[in-house]
């Protein structure tokens, strides 16, 4: 789970990086969007659904964001449990 985080930590990072390389007049509707996106991330909202998705996999013991979305949907959906 804690590498979701960090990764979505490091999206942040590796856009803002792309955004300061955008300097045409053509990009700067992408530059905007992805500016879009990063807000997106930053937001209360979004933090929360991250904080969400942690305890759903905590309850899961999932410990790897590649098996988090199973976690979640065995969990949504009722499956049965070992």
């Amino acid at each position: 789970v804690f590498v979701f985080f960090l990764d979505t930590d490091r999206a942040l990072v590796l856009l803002e990086e792309y955004c300061k390389k955008l300097r045409k007049p053509e990009e700067q509707q992408l530059k905007k969007a992805i500016r879009k996106v990063m807000g997106i991330f930053k937001s209360s909202l979004f933090q929360a659904l991250l904080g969400s998705f942690k305890k759903k996999a905590t309850r899961h013991g999932t410990t790897s964001h590649t098996s988090l979305p199973a976690a979640l949907a065995c969990d949504d959906l009722g499956c049965l449990k070992d």
